[in-house]
């Protein structure tokens, strides 16, 4: 263990630029730290073994080649436990200058253990096997867990079903949609499919698959899967038909989403809530982009197929159609959705969701009045809002440079909700700053101080000094010009599709 003085020689020293001081700073600690990771042994020798272990493995000096060699003379025999904790100390052990992290970590990591493999008389059982791939999947490094696979492969062993789960969503999160595709077709193959605790059956293994194949929009793969081994998973169909419900509706294919729905009905599976909720969304999004009038009309029509199907739309199903409008700026529809939530003409009664995504719209339109407005009268009728509600709501805000609307719901903010208010504090002292109103700036960031709330941003930034303020390139007459200009080429084009349309 280094004492501070080393560091400190080392600090003092003149002979060393400030780059080497820092790399040799961050070795040094990085050597301490892998001498805290490794355990404690009553056997000062084998201890001092495993701490010259991790130094060779983790601080990746010199190559592969050259770390298996000390490795070699080092004279351990590797043993389960040595593989695990050697695992462990390299995964928990952070990057610093001139050492191993990230790739190069990982590889050097499989190339030991591959070495203790070879090295090893009795052989490893799955328990470490497993533990080696999980920890190359949670590196991310894809080649070092596949041949960790392969290694497990080769020497006869099984992968349990969280390592299983595990690797297939780590290839299909990665785009790798059709190695693990394939890799399922080998454990069949080869009769090695891992129990699932859940089910109680091999095939329940398929239900990982399809999740994690659905969850990225590949509901084609997952398809081909559940097709080929239909006749095992009787027990299991209702789950799997949802899964590709949701898979197609990632997918954005709402032709195949209602198949799946309409198959679902036909092999009495009842959809739920959830199931149409996801199709509500993809509606909604197709038309958000092929037509966007027919948003509402859509929506409406599968709300009504609920409830013939004995289920009630409830606020989620509405905020999802709210979302799709305000993406659309469809001010209109948004406001006489919310009307209805409002009164109770539907099942539902609005949230905060709802409220924020219609006076969100609002100001992004341009309509600052009638947004306060909706704010008050939600004030008024007391519905529960977070500080959350209020931040989002400063945000558009500022980012439409109305910073003065902004300090009016920060007061309203201020009265409502009592604590989570620092990150507000920040936003607006920042942007009062930058905008050059330092004594606005200096009053909040004084307030914030009294009242015990922890600020992130510096002091600093009140200082005219050393903040620089944002002075607009271009006047607001040429942006009004500039932007009617846009809007006039855009009226032209689309009167000119039309006079197409009309002569074909």
């Amino acid at each position: 263990m280094f004492s501070g003085k080393v560091f400190h020689r080392l600090q003092a020293m003149d002979i060393f630029s400030p780059f080497i001081k820092n790399q040799l700073v961050g070795l040094l600690m990085l050597r301490q730290r892998c001498s805290d990771s490794a355990p404690s042994l009553p056997n000062s020798s084998q201890s001092n073994k495993i701490r010259a272990l991790l130094d060779a493995v983790a601080l990746g000096v010199g190559s592969l080649e050259e770390m298996e060699i000390k490795v070699e003379q080092m004279n351990i025999t590797p043993t389960p436990d040595l593989v695990i904790q050697i695992f462990n100390s390299c995964k928990t052990l952070p990057a610093s200058p001139g050492s191993s992290s990230g790739r190069s970590r990982s590889r050097r990591l499989l190339r030991f253990f591959s070495w203790c493999i070879n090295r090893s008389h009795e052989g490893f059982e799955d328990e470490v096997f497993n533990f080696a791939i999980r920890a190359f999947s949670e590196m991310m490094d894809l080649t070092a867990m596949g041949i960790a696979v392969s290694l497990l492969l080769k020497a006869g062993r099984r992968m349990d079903s969280a390592t299983f789960v595990l690797v297939v969503e780590t290839l299909v999160k990665a785009g790798k949609a059709d190695e693990a595709v394939r890799l399922f077709r080998m454990m069949v193959e080869r009769q090695l499919i891992p129990w699932v605790p859940q089910g109680g059956s091999r095939w329940s293994s398929i239900t990982a698959v399809v999740q994690a194949l659905c969850a990225r929009g590949y509901a084609r793969k997952a398809e081909g899967i559940v097709w080929h081994h239909r006749e095992k998973i009787c027990e299991e169909k209702e789950i799997i038909y949802r899964c590709l419900l949701h898979g197609w509706c990632i997918h954005g294919d709402v032709k195949e989403a209602r198949r799946t729905l309409n198959e679902m009905k036909s092999h009495g599976t009842d959809p739920g809530l959830a199931s149409y909720n996801h199709l509500l969304r993809c509606i909604c999004n197709r038309n958000l982009k092929l037509n966007p009038s027919g948003i509402v009309f859509e929506a409406m029509d599968l709300m009504t197929e609920m409830r013939s199907a004995g289920i009630t739309p409830n606020t989620v199903s509405f905020n999802i159609l709210l979302s799709c409008l305000s993406r659309g700026r469809r001010v209109k529809e948004a406001l006489k959705i919310l009307s209805f939530m409002k009164r109770r003409e539907v099942e539902c009664s609005a949230d905060q969701v709802s409220y924020y995504l219609v006076v969100k719209l609002l100001y992004l339109t341009n309509r600052i009045a009638k947004g306060n407005a909706i704010v008050n009268q939600m004030i008024e009728d007391e519905v529960k809002v977070s500080a959350r509600f209020f931040h989002g709501l400063i945000g558009v805000l500022i980012g439409e440079d109305d910073v003065d609307c902004a300090l009016e719901i920060f007061e309203r903010m201020k009265s409502y909700c009592l604590e989570n208010v620092g990150s507000t504090y920040d936003l607006l002292i920042e942007k009062l700053c930058r905008d050059g109103r330092f004594e606005e700036g200096k009053h909040l960031y004084d307030e914030a101080v009294e009242k015990g709330i922890v600020l992130q941003i510096s002091g600093d930034l009140l200082d005219p000094l050393k903040t620089e303020v944002f002075k607009p390139t271009r006047s607001e007459d040429k942006i009004s010009q500039r932007c009617r200009m846009k809007l006039l080429q855009s009226r032209r084009k689309s009167s000119s599709r039309i006079n197409e349309r009309n002569k074909k």
